[in-house]
């Protein structure tokens, strides 16, 4: 083992987290991350850096001119709920090359096993994984370098992606052990709230999805009020009437479904909102869920038409916080070079 390089073991309180511009913004990515970005954003305990993780979103073939609309749509969505470029630091992986620079040295240190482990890799490559790309393969280890080449100390997640952070505290930890350091935090995730995985509205044992054939089963964060309305009325439930504790939605996804996502909207407890609705039928909650998530959700899809008429302006904030985003990680990704032993680090 070389000879250790010291670093502080304190780290500034910082957050990282992105999303794919894959196309078509959901109420689950809003509640499940977006929401909570803005949340961690406006606390103030820490730095946050949001981005759109368009290198992730080529591990599958993309169309280009959809990428590039899918960009901005996703930047346009991330404004229009909160994230003000002024207090985040706001940009597209792409323009950031430490992204990809550090993924190359994560890829040295990753180990296979740990890799065809992952849950996704298995579902996205299935049986036919000697003809999915080794983009697809890698992406943990670029997940880690998005998160570690800004000493992110707390990542907002869903629980279907703490698998690939606990992959990234396990780089991290290999990577301080073998080269004897203390340089690369091991992070911790954040999942809270009551609606961090938002399902179908046709089908509550399935996680909501843009790529649900059925546009009934999801609310798009495009979507205006009367259309939000329409399918929170038609969304699936039981004949029962809702319960007074939480211990009651067990067995009942549909009903779970529709109240955690009206306790994350109210910014509730789900025991706050059975103590007011318990004993309600459907008939008298779906309206009432309606008129909170148009309330919440309209002036969202409608900032985010104003601003892709905008696109110069989306281009500019993209752009100023790619700068911010490299004077972070361009000493980070400087030492890191040092400690494995480039010359001319």
């Amino acid at each position: 083992m070389n000879e250790a390089v010291q670093t502080s073991s304190t780290f500034t309180p910082r957050v990282f987290s992105g999303i794919q511009p894959s196309g078509g913004l959901t109420l689950g990515n809003y509640l499940g991350a977006m929401k909570r970005f803005v949340d961690m954003q406006n606390e103030g305990s820490f730095e946050t850096v949001y981005c759109m993780v368009d290198l992730h979103a080529i591990t599958v073939w993309q169309d280009p001119d959809k990428l590039r609309r899918a960009t901005r749509e996703l930047c346009a969505g991330f404004i229009a709920a909160g994230i003000d470029p002024n207090k985040s630091i706001l940009f597209n992986q792409s323009q950031v090359a430490e992204h990809a620079q550090l993924a190359w040295i994560f890829n040295c240190v990753a180990r296979m096993g740990w890799m065809q482990r992952m849950t996704q890799w298995k579902d996205k490559a299935g049986k036919n994984q000697q003809n999915a790309s080794l983009g697809l393969l890698a992406y943990p280890a670029l997940m880690a370098a998005d998160i570690l080449i800004y000493h992110a100390t707390h990542v907002p997640v869903g629980e279907d992606q703490k698998q690939h952070l606990e992959l990234t505290r396990d780089v991290a930890i290999k990577f301080n052990h073998d080269y004897g350091v203390d340089f690369f935090p091991i992070t911790e995730p954040v999942i809270e709230g009551a609606a961090t995985r938002v399902m179908s509205l046709r089908d509550g044992s399935k996680k909501m999805s843009k790529s649900d054939p059925s546009d009934a089963s999801r609310i798009n964060m495009t979507d205006d009020a009367d259309t939000i309305a329409k399918k929170i009325r038609k969304a699936k439930t039981d004949p029962d009437a809702l319960p007074s504790e939480s211990d009651g939605l067990e067995d009942r996804p549909e009903a779970r479904n529709l109240v955690n996502i009206y306790a994350a909207l109210a910014e509730q407890s789900v025991e706050d909102v059975l103590r007011d609705v318990g004993g309600k039928q459907f008939s008298e909650f779906k309206p009432i869920l309606s008129e909170l998530a148009v309330e919440k959700l309209s002036p969202i899809s409608t900032e985010m038409a104003r601003l892709m008429q905008e696109q110069d302006e989306i281009d500019r904030i993209l752009s100023h916080g790619a700068e911010q985003a490299r004077a972070l990680a361009a000493p980070i990704l400087k030492k890191t070079y040092e400690i494995v032993g480039m010359v001319g680090a």
